[in-house]
């Protein structure tokens, strides 16, 4: 099989439509569908069923499917190695974020990255906490960056930073009035609206309440979104709480339309993420200094 094989199945078994893979590749379908048919007829194993114009990927392509992208991200890091080089002057840094960090806290390093190495290809994908921990198990990205709690075997989590978490309530919220909240009235005082399981703001919040003895099953919980606009709109509209990162509530709080409930949240860890088995590459590498502060070393630029 060929790598050209090899990225036309992976992009049919994605989209599971020829003609959108072709474009994606900028192939013509009849080029993607030799192929496919090529790499079945070799090793007699059909891949897909077709299902009407269709393609569905079947039993077979779902096991094959996580070997082809491991061995087109081992290809791509072999690639990145021989750019690298050549002093950081071509290459590719595939980064993936949980939402508070890709809004709020990465932008600027990826900024200055551009701007110390303007030929390296810089992409983000933005995600839950699982969903970023997924990219890089399967070589999606290179590296993740997250605020959840992460315990996936093979992935390396190292602490790169810290934020404030925060609860916070509309202006006519009894609770804006400043008096303290006991971790007891949380249940009972207010009702919720969270973000969804698997986010990193979920599931740290959660951690913080068992760890003050309140079972998050005792919120009245009457609205989960997937954004962390979505409830910060919601909480302003409403007469409901929510937990949210305090850089991510700042222009709130200062124009009033959301109050901070005097309830301290201990700080969460933003955490790297990086495949235990994969070397990160020297762009990955120096991405990661500029994150920490680190100043990068001179004649790379």
């Amino acid at each position: 099989m060929t790598f050209e094989q090899l990225s036309i199945f992976v992009a049919v078994a994605e989209r599971e439509h020829l003609t959108r893979a072709a474009e994606a590749l900028h192939l013509t379908p009849s080029a993607v569908s030799s192929a496919l048919r090529a790499l079945e007829g070799h090793y007699g194993v059909p891949l897909f069923d077709r299902v009407g114009r269709g393609l569905v990927l079947n039993e077979n392509g779902r096991l094959f499917l996580g070997e082809a992208k491991a061995v087109l991200a081992r290809a791509e890091s072999a690639q990145l190695v021989l750019a690298e080089l050549g002093g950081l002057r071509r290459g590719r840094l595939a980064v993936a974020a949980s939402q508070t960090i890709a809004g709020y806290w990465l932008p600027p390093f990826m900024m200055r990255f551009h701007a110390i190495y303007p030929g390296i290809e810089l992409s983000l994908s933005i995600g839950n906490t699982a969903t970023v921990a997924g990219a890089v198990v399967a070589g999606e990205a290179d590296m993740g960056f997250v605020e959840g709690h992460v315990d996936v075997p093979a992935l390396k989590v190292e602490k790169i930073a810290e934020d404030a978490l925060i609860v916070v309530v509309g202006a006519d919220h009894p609770w804006a009035d400043g008096r303290a909240v006991a971790a007891g009235d949380l249940a009972t005082g207010s009702t919720w609206v969270l973000r969804e399981r698997g986010s990193g703001t979920r599931s740290e919040f959660e951690a913080a309440l068992a760890a003050r003895g309140v079972a998050a099953e005792s919120l009245q919980v009457v609205l989960e979104l997937p954004s962390n606009e979505a409830v910060l709109s919601a909480t302003r509209s409403g007469m409901c709480a929510t937990a949210i990162s305090a850089s991510v509530a700042g222009p709130l709080l200062g124009q009033g339309d959301l109050v901070a409930v005097n309830h301290p949240l201990p700080a969460r860890a933003y955490s790297l993420l990086h495949h235990r088995e994969r070397r990160l590459s020297k762009s990955a590498t120096e991405f990661v200094s500029l994150c920490k502060g680190e100043a990068p070393p001179s004649g790379n630029g």
